[in-house]
């Protein structure tokens, strides 16, 4: 199925007079429908997205930014802001508005001695830890590569470094920002501190960021990278093992068991392809040798099916696991954030991973705590500080004839669990944003009231509301 229905025309009320001022204004291509780059400018990651911009402005800049803001916000078009397009939810891209592309900008400055780094909105993390690492710097960031910093970053952004140095947005220093007036700010600790508070945690609600800097850490070229995998059938044994494991991990050990079925690739033993399995990974992010040790235990919880463990490069590793999510596969996925896993969610969650619709399905566990505890609940609007876990369902499927089984498992799984744990919601894994008021809640926590205070001052007429929505 479509997501949605196209739209091949823009508002009765825009002429072409309109759109050509538009074009004017930018320095960047404005794309419109039966252009030759349309088809490929509307494309996101998630296959599943199927929708029809009425025009898409490519930015080159924050100049290009300011003036599609403004001449949107004149003519009350919807927006839609593209980063990285990664996006599971696709709200990348909308029928018959605008989207502000920022996928062009890519610049990367990295101060080596300040241990910092500033990049525009359109670049991923595989080209950020690319820039960083020739420092031997990091900042934690996402478990795909092809991410884009932008909406990962202000959704939160759990990864493989969070234990050690945070989330992603608690790593984050300052950011240069559009407003919906069309102005240009710059949000800090001093300077606008209440957007600054917003944007780490709270979305796209509140501006377009062109700009993003970085609290970098000292860390490889070369890290001690865990990833070892059991047969599926142990999950329960496995789990347990790996609660036991986390509960006196350091904070430089951050780990994750993914329970999936091994992909026919050649980098995987063939006798396994297609076999369900319960992987181990995870980073250790310090000296190799004090990794290796560290993660020796989560490699003997039984016969391994293989053990990839060892010696890595960090930003090889990061990528790993690129190309078991390529932008021609369908995705829905939703989370949870666990107080506890115990005897209650062992079992539910190991029952579950029986029950995935297809092969490609993933169900990950990811260990929280550490550096993400350390800070006070209100150090910024990241909503779920204290819990200890996050579950999330990923179905992935190929066949548009599977949308239906696929997004019903995971909806009807998802509400299963949510029912026996009351647990909140990452909103970077929040399906595809249906029942929004209830999703914004779920998500931001006890944070909605305040992000919906900061929302009235820098946008009081919702133009950012092509995300999870805070209305103001």
């Amino acid at each position: 199925m479509s997501v949605t229905e196209p739209v091949s025309a823009l508002n009765a009320t825009m002429t072409d007079e309109d759109v050509e001022e538009l074009a004017a204004s930018l320095r960047g291509p404005l794309i419109r429908p039966g252009d030759s780059a349309y088809e490929e400018a509307r494309k996101v990651w998630n296959a599943m997205i199927d929708k029809h911009p009425a025009l898409i402005a490519r930015c080159t800049g924050t100049a290009d930014v300011v003036a599609a803001v403004r001449w949107a916000r004149s003519r009350d078009l919807p927006v839609a802001v593209r980063g990285g397009g990664h996006n599971v939810a696709g709200s990348a891209v909308n029928d018959g508005g605008l989207v502000i592309d920022l996928s062009p900008m890519k610049g990367i400055f990295v101060d080596r001695v300040a241990r910092t780094a500033r990049a525009q909105p359109g670049v991923t993390w595989g080209e950020l830890d690319a820039a960083t690492q020739l420092h031997g710097l990091v900042t934690p960031g996402g478990e795909v590569s092809t991410t884009g910093i932008a909406g990962y970053t202000l959704s939160g952004g759990l990864g493989l470094l969070q234990r050690k140095w945070g989330l992603a947005c608690d790593n984050l220093l300052a950011a240069e920002v559009v407003t919906a007036a069309g102005e240009v700010v710059q949000a800090n600790a001093v300077d606008h501190s209440d957007l600054y508070w917003a944007l780490r945690g709270g979305g796209g609600n509140f501006g377009i960021v062109t700009s993003f800097e970085y609290a970098l850490h000292p860390l490889g070229p070369d890290v001690y990278s865990l990833t070892v995998a059991y047969p599926a059938d142990d999950a329960v044994h496995l789990l347990r093992a790996w609660h036991d494991f986390t509960e006196e991990a350091s904070d430089e050990i951050t780990t994750q068991v993914l329970i999936w079925s091994l992909p026919p690739v050649p980098d995987f033993p063939e006798d396994l392809h297609r076999t369900p399995i319960a992987i181990v990974a995870g980073f250790y992010a310090g000296p190799v040798d004090d990794g290796e040790r560290a993660l020796e235990p989560a490699r003997r919880w039984g016969t391994p099916l293989f053990d990839a463990s060892g010696t890595a490069r960090y930003a090889e590793a990061q990528a790993a696991f690129d190309a078991h999510f390529p932008p021609t596969r369908r995705y829905y996925w939703k989370s949870l954030y666990l107080d506890a896993l115990d005897e209650q969610t062992i079992a539910p969650i190991a029952a579950m991973a029986t029950t995935r619709p297809t092969p490609q399905t993933l169900i990950a566990l990811r260990h929280l705590g550490g550096a993400i505890h350390h800070l006070p609940d209100d150090a910024n609007a990241y909503g779920h500080r204290r819990a200890n876990y996050n579950l999330s369902l990923d179905a992935t499927w190929l066949d548009p004839a599977d949308d239906e089984r696929a997004i019903a498992w995971t909806r009807q799984t998802w509400q299963a669990f949510r029912d026996l744990t009351g647990g909140g919601v990452y909103l970077n894994f929040a399906g595809l944003g249906e029942d929004n008021e209830a999703l914004a809640r779920a998500g931001y926590g006890r944070n909605y009231d305040r992000l919906r205070q900061i929302k009235r001052r820098y946008d009081p007429e919702n133009l950012f509301r092509g995300n999870v929505n805070i209305a103001p």
